[in-house]
C-alpha cells in the first residue's frame, strides 16, 4: 500500500514494484510455500534468464524436484501451470533488458523473417488458448456504456491503438487513441470523469507517461484498462481489469500481433452490444465515404471515377 502521496514518490514506489524478485515474491501465497515448492521459486529469482527460456524439466533439475513439483508452484502463485507462468516471466526478463540485449537473447534464430512469422503464430496459438470472453466482454460493454474513450498507445504500440479506436468510432462510439505528445495525453486525462474509460496498451518496458495517465484515469473515477504483455503492478494498480496478450518478438522490438488481435476481438464484442447503433454508424459512414469519393473501389466493384 502507498503511504506517500507525491507524485515522483508513487513513481519510486511502483519501479520497486515492479522488479523481478519484488513481482514474485508478492505472489507468494500467505501460508507460505511448501520447501520444494520454496526451492523452485529460488531457482526463478536466481536465475531468470534460464527460467524464461528452460524448459519444465530444465527447471525441475534446477530446483533438485520433479516436474510435478514445478506445476504446482506454478499453480500456488496464481498461474494455471507452468507455460503462464514463464510466458510473464520471460516477459518481464526482458522487460529489464535494453535493446541490444534483447536483440543478443535472439541472436542465432535462422532465417529473422521465418522466425518472425512462427512466432507470432505461436502468440495467436497461446492467445487463442487463454482467450477469455468474459474479460473481452467486460471492456467492450464498458466502452459501450462511457461517455467517451480514452486509448494511450505509444511509440510502435500506436499502431494497436489507432486500429482499435478507429475501429470501435465506425462500431458508433467515442474512442480516440493518443499516440505521441505528452501534452495531447495530460489535456485529455484532465478532461476524464467518471463517465468515461480508458484503455493502456503498453508492451516490454512500459513508458512511463502511460502509467501516470492510467493512474491519474483512475483517481479521476474513469474505468480503466490495460492491455499489455506482464501484469505489471504500475498499471494493475489502477487498472480493473488486464489483459494479457504474447508480445515476444524476435529482435529488438516486440511483436504487435496478439496486440492488435486482441484489439480487434474486443471491438468485434462492442460492436456486438448494440447492433443497431453500429449498423446506422456504418452506414453514415459509408455515406461519407461515397460523399468524399475516398475510395477506389465503390460498393459493386466499379472503380472511382478519375
Amino acid at each position: 500500500m502507498l503511504v506517500t502521496v507525491g507524485y515522483g514518490a508513487r513513481v519510486a514506489d511502483r519501479r520497486n514494484l515492479d522488479g523481478f524478485e519484488e513481482w514474485l515474491r508478492a505472489r507468494v501465497p500467505g501460508r507460505g510455500l511448501r520447501p520444494k515448492s520454496a526451492a523452485v521459486v529460488e531457482v526463478l529469482v536466481s536465475r531468470p534468464r534460464e527460467a524464461s527460456f528452460g524448459s519444465t524439466a530444465d527447471l525441475a533439475r534446477l530446483a533438485g524436484v520433479n516436474v510435478a513439483t514445478v506445476t504446482r508452484t506454478a499453480q500456488a502463485l496464481g498461474f494455471a501451470g507452468w507455460p503462464a507462468l514463464q510466458q510473464e516471466l520471460r516477459a518481464r526478463y526482458l522487460s529489464s533488458l535494453s535493446a541490444p540485449e534483447v536483440a543478443e537473447e535472439h541472436h542465432g534464430v535462422g532465417s529473422p523473417a521465418s522466425a518472425a512469422l512462427r512466432r507470432d503464430l505461436d502468440g495467436l496459438a497461446l492467445l487463442n488458448r487463454r482467450f477469455d470472453e468474459a474479460e473481452i466482454r467486460e471492456v467492450a460493454e464498458a466502452i459501450a456504456a462511457a461517455r467517451r474513450t480514452v486509448v494511450i498507445a505509444d511509440g510502435s504500440y500506436a499502431a494497436v491503438g489507432i486500429a482499435f479506436a478507429h475501429n470501435a468510432r465506425l462500431a458508433g462510439y467515442d474512442v480516440h487513441a493518443i499516440t505521441a505528445g505528452d501534452a495531447e495525453l495530460a489535456n485529455a486525462t484532465a478532461k476524464l470523469t467518471a463517465d468515461d474509460a480508458f484503455v493502456a496498451i503498453s508492451f516490454w518496458r512500459l513508458y512511463e507517461s502511460t502509467v501516470l495517465a492510467a493512474n491519474e484515469a483512475h483517481d479521476r473515477g474513469a474505468r480503466v484498462f490495460a492491455i499489455t504483455d506482464a501484469a505489471s503492478p504500475a498499471l494493475a494498480e489502477a487498472a480493473e481489469r488486464v489483459l494479457i496478450v504474447p508480445a515476444e518478438g524476435v529482435t529488438f522490438f516486440p511483436s504487435l500481433t496478439g496486440g492488435i488481435a486482441l484489439a480487434q476481438a474486443i471491438v468485434a464484442q462492442l460492436a456486438a452490444v448494440d447492433p443497431a447503433r453500429t449498423g446506422r454508424s456504418i452506414e453514415a459512414a459509408e455515406a461519407m465515404w461515397s460523399r468524399f469519393d475516398l475510395l477506389h473501389r465503390r460498393p459493386g466493384g466499379k472503380p472511382s471515377p478519375q
